[in-house]
């Protein structure tokens, strides 16, 4: 599911950053002799005041490093609008360095709708340090390590949960649950607070709820697909056991509510009341909830998907790739551009002292481009240097990621959602529900629908 239909925030920049007083050693070769102009989408819209400052500082600043390269930005909120889209890839039409969605990147690739970059993207300098399945999603899926892109932007999914009510229940804020056993009983305490409360909540409906099973059975170690893509792989002891915990969290220990068929906003509101105690998402719901529903960062907490650890949890993100009619000084400088605003501690996104002075916040665990590597932690401590959120309200989840392998949506993504909502729907809504039944049923539906795909 695109960020922009489950309203994750994704497009949070978290710090778009103007350089500090160096964006580049002086000696620093440009990337062509002569000059050249790039053009680069995602730039942040006048509607966006302080990402749109960030930006301009940040072009100039590296302009001034980088003599002979124009960037020109390309404004658009969506970055990336699906009517046109896919139009302006066949045509041809994108711009020379372009946005994408980690779940675009694949057909791209098989389409050749976007430009080999292998022999020139050496010439970053952290790409080593990258996390390997971060880079996997911009690598040819025949066995070459050709490159195609690189990430500016990746989460995975997470338990998002109110510490203020799990203080009043009695339980740990600071220790959160790791196993779905520890979250029925969580949230059974959670919806003993009275009317109203409800322990852990779900999606069921326009989409949401197969996006949820999805990460709910990745965490179990299950997959949505075969390895190939070409069937589904769903109805296993880990879907059945998803639908099962559900089901019971339902109707056997009454921990869930009995409003049903919730979808996005649904939760994130009842999050920003204070009235749910847990719920499956990234990081920056967090954010959104303090943003757009009334919460308090303070209140919540972020910890892994249970049971994801020695597994996967669905991850997603955004990147850059390159015009396939970009020629080699365009490519060279785009890289040069990307190294600096998207994968430099302390500079671009990562400029988290100007973000702090902007007002903006800062201490979300996401992205995490580089794992546990010298990168990634100069950029774990500036965001606690910087931090304007309490960071430690992350740190169940930042412990966890080094065990935990990011995994993509599947192909068809929305459809193989749309064909699970009605499985979701079923055992929260229905407490004779057939669940080998349902799975058959979603089974034969997904598999008509990769068929076609294939």
């Amino acid at each position: 599911m695109t960020t922009t239909r489950r309203g994750l925030s994704l497009l949070l920049v978290m710090g778009l950053g103007l350089v500090t007083a160096s964006c580049g050693s002086d000696d620093e070769k440009p990337a062509a002799d002569g000059p050249v102009t790039i053009t680069v989408g995602c730039q942040p819209p006048k509607s966006n005041p302080k990402e749109r400052e960030a930006w301009e500082a940040d072009v100039a600043a590296f302009q001034k490093a980088h003599p002979n390269i124009t960037v020109e930005g390309k404004d658009a909120f969506p970055c990336i609008n699906p009517d046109t889209f896919q139009a302006k890839l066949a045509g041809g039409t994108q711009e020379d360095v372009f946005y994408v969605y980690y779940t675009d990147v694949r057909k791209i690739i098989e389409k050749k709708q976007a430009a080999d970059i292998s022999q020139y993207v050496g010439s970053v300098k952290p790409l080593n340090d990258l996390r390997k399945d971060v880079m996997s999603v911009f690598k040819a899926n025949d066995n070459s390590d050709k490159t195609y892109g690189l990430p500016r932007n990746n989460y995975n999914m997470g338990l998002v949960y109110n510490r203020k009510l799990f203080s009043q229940a009695g339980l740990d804020p600071a220790n959160p649950p790791k196993t779905w056993e520890e979250v029925r009983a969580a949230a059974k305490k959670i919806a003993a607070l009275g009317p109203g409360y409800v322990g852990f909540g779900e999606y069921s409906a326009g989409n949401t709820g197969g996006w949820h099973f999805a990460a709910e059975l990745y965490a179990r170690g299950g997959s949505m697909v075969s390895d190939d893509g070409k069937t589904a792989a769903f109805k296993s002891d880990e879907g059945k056991a998803v639908l099962e915990n559900l089901k019971q969290m339902r109707w056997d220990d009454n921990s869930m509510g009995s409003k049903q068929l919730l979808q996005w906003e649904d939760l994130m509101r009842m999050m920003g009341g204070g009235k749910l105690g847990m719920m499956i998402g990234a990081p920056d719901v967090v954010q959104s909830v303090n943003n757009d529903f009334k919460g308090k960062f303070e209140d919540y907490g972020v910890t892994a998907v249970p049971e994801s650890t020695g597994n996967s949890s669905l991850s997603g993100g955004d990147g850059y790739m390159f015009n396939p009619k970009a020629s080699p000084e365009k490519i060279k400088a785009g890289l040069l551009w990307l190294e600096f605003h998207e994968l430099t501690p302390g500079q671009g996104q990562f400029n988290y002292a100007r973000s702090k002075e902007q007002g903006r916040p800062v201490g979300l665990p996401i992205p995490d481009l580089y794992g546990n590597s010298a990168p990634g932690n100069e950029i774990n401590a500036l965001r606690k240097q910087y931090a304007t959120v309490p960071i430690d309200n992350f740190t169940p989840y930042v412990a966890a990621q080094g065990d935990i392998t990011n995994k993509l949506e599947p192909p068809k993504a929305q459809e193989l959602y749309a064909v699970l909502d009605v499985a979701m729907s079923a055992v929260l809504t229905r407490k004779d529900a057939d669940i080998d039944k349902l799975l058959s049923d979603a089974e034969s539906k997904a598999n008509k629908i990769l068929a076609k795909n294939t």
